[in-house]
């Protein structure tokens, strides 16, 4: 765990809300098939890039149900499965300043799902396109090194599922 999270935790006690400036923590959820070959990525419409899904905790200090929450409002899909009992990964990244809205931190804890490629997908607002992407092909579509450290750890989850 990484300890500025720790910090940033022990510290605010607003961390879960967005409308802490400085930052929050959100929730993150990695998606992949059973044969560990293909991630569902969001193309996200404020960002303009290929990140896997996640968003805000508004409130709920239950990262894990945060995750899987905005999985589900993100995808459309309903059968989401656990693939690690705990936190699979953990982001600290900047978000850039929008509108009124200042630059900020977001605090990402990461949880890994699997999911059925053949369940329908449903895009929301918030994207501009969801896919099944090769986990050997998401390179190609400029994502960043903290998209590419989870494809990396994706193979090591072959031998352990919860």
């Amino acid at each position: 765990m990484s300890q500025a999270l720790l910090h940033f935790v022990r510290a605010e006690p607003r961390c879960f809300e967005r409308s802490l400036e400085e930052g929050h923590v959100t929730g993150s959820a990695w998606i992949v098939d059973r044969a560990l070959r293909h991630t569902l990525l969001t193309h996200h419409r404020k960002l303009g890039k290929w990140l896997q899904l996640g968003g805000h905790a508004d409130g709920d200090s239950d990262i894990r149900r945060v995750a899987l929450r905005e999985a589900r409002e993100e995808s459309g899909l309903t059968n989401l499965v656990p693939a690690l009992a705990g936190i699979y990964d953990v982001d600290i990244h900047e978000i850039p300043a929008r509108g009124v809205e200042p630059a900020h931190l977001h605090y990402d804890l990461r949880f890994v799902f699997f999911a059925d490629p053949a369940e329908p997908l449903h895009l929301s607002d918030e994207s501009h396109a969801l896919a099944w992407v090769r986990l050997d092909a998401v390179r190609a579509l400029g994502v960043d090194d903290s998209v590419l450290r989870l494809v990396a750890k994706t193979p090591q989850l072959g031998s352990s599922e919860p």
